[in-house]
C-alpha cells in the first residue's frame, strides 16, 4: 500500500504545476463556464482515473527508461507524432514553470519576477542531474501539503461565499475561457495533462516491477487530481469576483483569508512550479541522453538556459496559448492509451504462438 500511495503522490505532483496549483488553468478551463465548468471537472475525474492507470501500468509492463520505447510500442502507427508531442510538452511546459516561478513572489511580496524565475531555474536543474528514485521522492514528498492547503481552502470559501452559485454564475461566464465549448475545454484539459504527465509516470512505472501496484498507484493519483479539480473550481467559482483578476486566483484565497496562510501557500505554490518543473526537464533530458552522464549534465544545463530565456513571455499568456494546444495534441497520446491495452494482448498473443 505504501508503494501505491508514492506512486499516486507522485502522479498528482507531477501534473499539479504552476497552472492547477494558482488557479489559472481552473479558471480558464472551467470556472469560465459556471455551471456547466462543474460538469466538465467531473467528466475530467473520470478520465483521470482511467489515463493514471494505464500509464504507469504501461510503464511497468514495458520497463520504460523513457518514455519513447513505451510510446512506440503502445502507439502503434500513432508512435512518431505522440513521440514529438510529449517532447513539445516536457519542454514548453518546463518553460511555462519556470515563467511561473516569476509571478508567486511577484504577486505575494511585490518583488521582481526574476527574481522567483532566477532561483527556480538554479534549483530545477541542480536536480534534474540527480537519479529517477530521488526525483520521485522529491515530488511526492511536497504533494500533501498541496493537498491539504486545496481541501481546507476550498472549505472555506465554500462556508464564507457572499451570494449563491446563481449570482456567481453570470461573473464566472464573462472571464476568458481557454477554449469556446465547456465539453470540449474538458477533454482538451485532461488530454493535455496526460500529455504533461505521461514521460514522468512511464519512468514511474518502469521502475515498479508490480503491475497491479502501478495500476492502482496510476488510478488513485487520477481520482485524487479529479477531487482537487473539482473542490478547486468550486473555491474560485465561490470567490470568482474577487479571484479572477489574478495571475494567481488560489493564491488570492489563501490570502485575503490570512497573510500568514498565503506565505505558506505561495512556498506550497513554489514547490509544486518545482514539482512539474523537475518531471518536464528530468523527462525531456532523459529522451535524449542518459542519466548520470556527462553529457545529460551538459544537456540539462543548456535546456535551463533556453528555458530561462523563453519564460519572459508571461505566465498567464503561455497558460492561454500553449496549454490548449497540447490539449489538442495529446488527442493522440489519449487515443494510443485506450487503445494500448487491445494492441498489447495482440502482441502478446503474438509472441506466445512465436514460442510454443
Amino acid at each position: 500500500m505504501k508503494k501505491v500511495l508514492k506512486i499516486a503522490s507522485a502522479f498528482i505532483g507531477i501534473i499539479v504545476g504552476a497552472g492547477f496549483a494558482s488557479g489559472q488553468e481552473i479558471l480558464q478551463y472551467f470556472t469560465s463556464f459556471g455551471y456547466l465548468g462543474t460538469i466538465g471537472t467531473i467528466i475530467a475525474t473520470a478520465l483521470f482515473a482511467y489515463m493514471g492507470m494505464m500509464l504507469v501500468k504501461l510503464g511497468t509492463r514495458t520497463q520504460a527508461t523513457s518514455h519513447r520505447e513505451a510510446v512506440y510500442k503502445v502507439s502503434g502507427p500513432f508512435g512518431l507524432i505522440v513521440d514529438y508531442v510529449i517532447i513539445l510538452t516536457l519542454f514548453g511546459v518546463g518553460v511555462v514553470m519556470i515563467a511561473g516561478a516569476g509571478s508567486i513572489p511577484s504577486q505575494q511580496f511585490g518583488m521582481s519576477p526574476l527574481v522567483g524565475v532566477i532561483i527556480m531555474s538554479i534549483i530545477v536543474m541542480a536536480t534534474v542531474m540527480m537519479n529517477v528514485d530521488k526525483v520521485v521522492n522529491i515530488i511526492g514528498s511536497i504533494t500533501p501539503f498541496l493537498i491539504l492547503t486545496v481541501i481546507i481552502i476550498s472549505i472555506y470559501s465554500l462556508f464564507t461565499m457572499d451570494q449563491p452559485f446563481s449570482d456567481l454564475n453570470s461573473v464566472a461566464v464573462e472571464q476568458p475561457s481557454s477554449l469556446s465549448n465547456w465539453f470540449l475545454s474538458a477533454i482538451n484539459y485532461v488530454s493535455f495533462n496526460v500529455a504533461v504527465g505521461a514521460s514522468m509516470s512511464l519512468l514511474m512505472g518502469g521502475n515498479e516491477k508490480d503491475e497491479r501496484t502501478s495500476a492502482l498507484g496510476g488510478l488513485l493519483g487520477g481520482l485524487g487530481l479529479g477531487i482537487m479539480i473539482v473542490l478547486s473550481h468550486l473555491a474560485i467559482f465561490s470567490k470568482v469576483e474577487t479571484v479572477a483578476a489574478y495571475d494567481m486566483p488560489i493564491l488570492a484565497l489563501v490570502d485575503s483569508l490570512s497573510p500568514v496562510l498565503g506565505t505558506f501557500y505561495s512556498i506550497v505554490l513554489f514547490g509544486m512550479v518545482f514539482n512539474t518543473a523537475v518531471s518536464m526537464f528530468f523527462s525531456f533530458a532523459a529522451r535524449y541522453t542518459e542519466v548520470g552522464t556527462s553529457k545529460h549534465k551538459k544537456f540539462v544545463l543548456i535546456t535551463g538556459v533556453v528555458a530561462f530565456g523563453l519564460s519572459f513571455v508571461g505566465f498567464t499568456e503561455l497558460v492561454a496559448f500553449f496549454y490548449p494546444l497540447i490539449g489538442y495534441m495529446g488527442l493522440f497520446l489519449i487515443l494510443a492509451l485506450i487503445t494500448a491495452p487491445f494492441r498489447l494482448k495482440k502482441e502478446q498473443h503474438k509472441e506466445e504462438r512465436i514460442s510454443a
